[in-house]
């Protein structure tokens, strides 16, 4: 049999082993998932015959080494600064690897080593990265092969909550790891390309300057610039472009009250508070504003951010409950960020019969024979329940389904890669479309950049 080691069984392995178990017959494969706590994997096995898990310590070279070497094809799963370990046994054991995680400077070092033994190290395969490369350049290269040449690319994605279970006035929830949404945009200017013209945003008005887009039978969103846009501007070849902007969408209105939080400082994770396990959530909140012997934290807060007491974004603050004296932090040496993240959880984590929603879009405008065109594609996936979110269906199936495609050889140019290339990314678009991932595209005249962002 062929065997598949799947390393982590966190939230987004729920689909990849689904699709996998369902081939294990047909495909003769035999599917191991190791992981340090095995119950969640457990779980997702169930008694199928052709599962197993087994406990897995990544740190211990040794049960990781053995594991890998025991194995046809790896899928890490695990968080992205522990996959160059697992990458380094594969060269060693000459093994396949495949994980959703952005290419880090150390995998990238792996490139010479993978070509040499023959090897493909696929990265970047999951939603954003992953299904927004793909789904971009096969229209990339459709407009390129008809010889048209492209002028503007913008490309926005969204982890939100589906509309059925949208019941908070911030129009949110937590539908991936909420450290990684509390610390958005941190870590240097945003930087993007509009009309010829390079822009950048510092992170302390990032949330200030957003842009909106509507999406048919899904209302209006509004998007936040990603950290550099221009991060894949050789990688798509548009060398050429004018316009090249990467986002995060969200609802509208998000972005604002968001701004408070980092208005305040609450987003900081560099230093950290003194006696928090004995702070309240009012006595967090009161940490970063003036002392006033008459005035409440309150009081204090809509003053020194001139927040009306009748603005929607006052409502959402109360609705976050961050002014009550009896919730303790209960957090010992705890970061603004990460005390931040625990109060949002109270109120941001989906609930058991909630549904997420992953929604994504993309705009091309391109010159053909003198004439400027546009096209607008998007997709919308909205989870089915708790444990088959839309996000793990994003993440994981494509990851599946490039494992699939290396190890039945229809994916073969070896080395550390994206998923960029016809060779992988029209099978698995084509495999994806059966599981109701597909774009809605329609051309429509061409608008070039938005004026508001001039």
């Amino acid at each position: 049999m062929r065997k598949i080691l799947i390393i982590g069984s966190g939230k987004s392995t729920s689909y990849l082993l689904k699709y996998l178990l369902d081939k294990s017959i047909s495909e003769n494969l035999f599917i191991t998932v190791g992981d340090l706590n095995i119950n969640q994997a457990k779980t997702l096995i169930g008694n199928h015959e052709y599962a197993k898990a087994i406990k897995l310590d990544v740190f211990d070279d040794t049960s990781r080494s053995q594991a890998i070497k025991d194995a046809d094809i790896i899928i890490s799963m695990l968080p992205a600064h522990l996959h160059i370990e697992v990458a380094k046994d594969c060269i060693t054991y000459k093994k396949h690897m495949v994980t959703a995680s952005y290419v880090s400077p150390e995998m990238q070092a792996l490139h010479d080593d993978a070509v040499a033994n023959n090897l493909i190290l696929m990265n970047e395969i999951g939603v954003d990265p992953g299904i927004d490369h793909m789904s971009a350049m096969q229209v990339l290269d459709r407009i390129r092969d008809k010889g048209g040449k492209v002028i503007l690319f913008e490309s926005f994605t969204g982890g939100l909550v589906a509309p059925v279970s949208d019941n908070n006035l911030w129009n949110y929830k937590f539908t991936w790891n909420p450290r990684n949404v509390v610390l958005a945009g941190q870590g240097g200017a945003a930087k993007f390309l509009q009309e010829g013209t390079y822009k950048y945003i510092p992170y302390h008005r990032l949330f200030r300057r957003t842009e909106f887009l509507e999406i048919d039978n899904y209302g209006r969103f509004e998007v936040y610039a990603n950290r550099d846009s221009l991060k894949y501007q050789s990688v798509y070849g548009l060398d050429n472009v004018k316009t090249l902007y990467r986002g995060t969408m969200r609802r509208v209105g998000f972005s604002r009250a968001w701004n408070i939080f980092v208005t305040l400082g609450m987003t900081d994770d560099s230093y950290t508070i003194d006696d928090s396990e004995n702070m309240s959530y009012r006595d967090f909140t009161n940490s970063f504003l003036p002392y006033s012997h008459s005035d409440s934290v309150e009081l204090k807060l809509r003053h020194q951010l001139k927040i009306d007491q009748d603005d929607i974004v006052w409502d959402k603050l109360i609705e976050l409950d961050i002014f009550n004296p009896n919730k303790p932090v209960g957090l010992k040496k705890a970061t603004p960020a990460q005390i931040l993240q625990k109060i949002l959880m109270d109120s941001w984590t989906l609930s058991s019969n909630d549904k997420d929603m992953i929604v994504m879009y993309h705009k091309f405008g391109y010159e053909l024979n003198g004439k400027k065109y546009q096209i607008d594609a998007n997709m919308v996936v909205i989870g089915e329940t708790q444990t088959y979110t839309a996000m793990a269906k994003t993440v994981g199936l494509p990851v599946a389904m490039a494992t699939m495609a290396i190890l039945n050889n229809k994916i073969t140019t070896p080395g550390v890669q994206i998923p960029i290339t016809k060779e992988v990314y029209q099978p698995i678009l084509k495999d994806l479309k059966t599981f109701g991932i597909t774009f809605q595209e329609k051309e429509i005249p061409y608008l070039g950049y938005n004026p508001l962002n001039n």
